[in-house]
């Protein structure tokens, strides 16, 4: 079996868990003593009403902010070290759905150029239903994402491997045919199956 990485981009390749609360403390949304991750940074503006300046702010750190974001620990080994061919796939629309009008396909792919990434083929869809088919197109066999609900898609390709990136390790097994909490973690496993000319075990391997 020829394998062919698929994999998705925001929250899976860049990392974004301290931008939000520096983004949102330059916009005075926050204050100082809210806590410092993604999360904790929405869960604060849902709580006081403020779902909009939530959507604005992924607008803004998506688009003009996007240089305060950094890789994923191991990324730059897993990109050059992988054995395959990889492609990214990402569900992202040109704009934002509020706010200013910033091109965030045009920021995302800066972004691969300041990481030296620009020679891994990208490819960002305006709908989930497109990143599947592309997903199909690309003749994938493996796909690493940070989102359970993609991977569990009705209509996500069948043939290929789901493959759920939980850096924060907060989801179990049976989402996903794989689980890894690190890039270290899928490049371990991605030479083991190149190794094993893709031999596909029904269990995670011990590495």
């Amino acid at each position: 079996m020829k394998i062919r990485i698929g994999i998705d981009f925001d929250n899976t390749i860049v990392n974004y868990e301290h931008v939000f609360y520096q983004a949102a403390r330059m916009q005075n949304l926050i204050p100082d003593h809210v806590g410092t991750s993604k999360s904790e940074v929405r869960d604060h503006l849902r709580s006081i009403d403020c779902e909009k300046d939530w959507t604005k702010l992924q607008g803004l750190i998506y688009g003009t902010q996007m240089h305060l974001a950094i890789p994923f620990a191991g990324l730059q080994d897993f990109f050059s070290l992988c054995p395959v061919p990889t492609v990214i796939i990402s569900h992202k629309t040109l704009h934002p759905f509020l706010g200013e009008k910033y091109n965030l396909h045009e920021a995302a792919i800066n972004w691969l150029h300041t990481q030296s990434l620009q020679h891994i083929p990208v490819f960002f869809e305006q709908t989930l239903e497109h990143k599947l088919s592309r997903i199909a197109e690309q003749q994938c066999t493996h796909f690493i994402d940070d989102l359970p609900e993609v991977l569990q898609e009705k209509n996500f390709p069948t043939h290929v491997e789901k493959i759920l990136f939980d850096p924060n390790n907060i989801y179990g097994n049976d989402l996903a045919d794989q689980r890894f909490t690190s890039w270290n973690e899928c490049l371990n496993y991605i030479l083991f199956l190149s190794a094993n000319k893709g031999f596909e075990n029904s269990g995670k391997p011990s590495f």
